[in-house]
């Protein structure tokens, strides 16, 4: 490439230094690794593998962790999800023509059990309750099988990221089906 004074060739800028993380915990707790490595599995068993992932991608993005996001996100797309479904999912309210009625059941319910904060309400979002509106609206498009497994796959994955944000897990390096 030729420059004159009026062109110049830039490098471009370098990334941030990518962190290490603060524990490796499966490598100091390799019990409870393989033990959540089941409780996984039988959480998802029945649930369609993108929905699935909807799912988990979501609760990874309210609980910030980046370390399940790249990991969902690719598992996703392996199983066939599309970019513009995940890209629209962190913004799934004003986006809900992306979703079926049942997804957006799913993903209601998973933002309800993964926010449990506020006061003693039963009745409000943020009340420290999942609303019976948000379980309600679930519990007509899921059976009670189907439901009880997206109620356990919802808390499994926030289990996932207690540990991903507390130990600074860093994203990057998965590749699909790593840990299946």
């Amino acid at each position: 490439m030729t420059t004159n004074e009026n062109t110049t060739a830039t490098a471009p800028e370098p990334f941030a230094a990518e962190h290490a993380p603060r524990l490796e915990w499966a490598k100091h707790a390799p019990e409870v690794w393989k033990a959540m490595l089941r409780l996984d599995k039988a959480a998802t068993q029945g649930l369609d593998p993108k929905l699935g992932e909807l799912v988990k991608i979501r609760a990874s993005q309210l609980n910030h962790c980046a370390f399940c996001l790249d990991m969902h996100t690719k598992d996703a797309l392996a199983a066939g999800e599309s970019v513009e479904r995940i890209v629209q999912l962190a913004a799934w309210d004003e986006s809900r023509h992306f979703y079926t009625e049942k997804e957006l059941a799913a993903i209601e319910l998973t933002e309800a059990v993964t926010v449990l904060t506020g006061g003693t309400s039963q009745t409000k979002s943020g009340g420290g309750f999942v609303p019976d509106a948000v379980y309600e609206k679930a519990a007509a498009h899921f059976d009670e099988p189907e439901l009880a497994q997206l109620i356990a796959a919802i808390t499994v994955i926030n289990a996932w990221n207690r540990f991903g944000v507390t130990c600074r897990l860093t994203p990057g390096h998965y590749t699909p089906g790593q840990y299946a």
